[in-house]
C-alpha cells in the first residue's frame, strides 16, 4: 500500500472532521461546502480502495492477514458516504456531528490499515 496515501486520507479525513465539527460548534447543519468536501475524501477512500485491490491482485499479502485488510478497506471507503446520507436525514447540528465523528472513525481506520499492511 502506498503510506503517503493512507496519510493524506487519515488528514484530510480529521480535516473535515474539525471542520463539521466547527459548523456543529456553530450549531449549523452540514452545507454544499461540506459535502465538497465529503466527496474529496470519498475519492481519496476510493482510490486507497483500488490500489489496495490491485496490490491484492499482484500477489502482495497484509502481514495481519487478507480478509481483515479488506474489511477495514471496505469500512473505510463506506464510513463518509454512510455520515454523509446520514447528515441528510438529520438537517440540525447533529448532522455536521455525525460527518465530524465520521471523520474520525476514518482516521483510526487509515491507522489499523497502515498496521494491517505491516506499516
Amino acid at each position: 500500500m502506498l503510506d503517503a496515501l493512507t496519510l493524506a486520507t487519515g488528514v484530510a479525513a480529521l480535516l473535515l472532521a474539525a471542520w463539521c465539527g466547527w459548523a456543529a460548534h456553530r450549531d449549523q447543519p452540514t452545507k454544499d461546502w461540506h459535502f465538497i468536501g465529503m466527496g474529496v475524501v470519498t475519492l481519496l477512500a476510493v482510490v486507497q480502495l483500488v490500489v489496495g485491490f490491485v496490490a491484492l491482485a499482484r500477489g502482495q499479502k497484509p502481514e495481519q492477514g487478507t480478509t481483515i485488510f479488506v474489511a477495514y478497506l471496505l469500512g473505510a471507503f463506506a464510513c463518509v458516504p454512510a455520515a454523509g446520507f446520514m447528515s441528510l436525514a438529520e438537517r440540525t447540528r447533529w448532522g455536521s456531528v455525525t460527518v465530524a465523528a465520521a471523520g474520525v472513525v476514518l482516521a483510526v481506520l487509515e491507522v489499523r490499515l497502515y498496521d494491517i499492511w505491516g506499516g
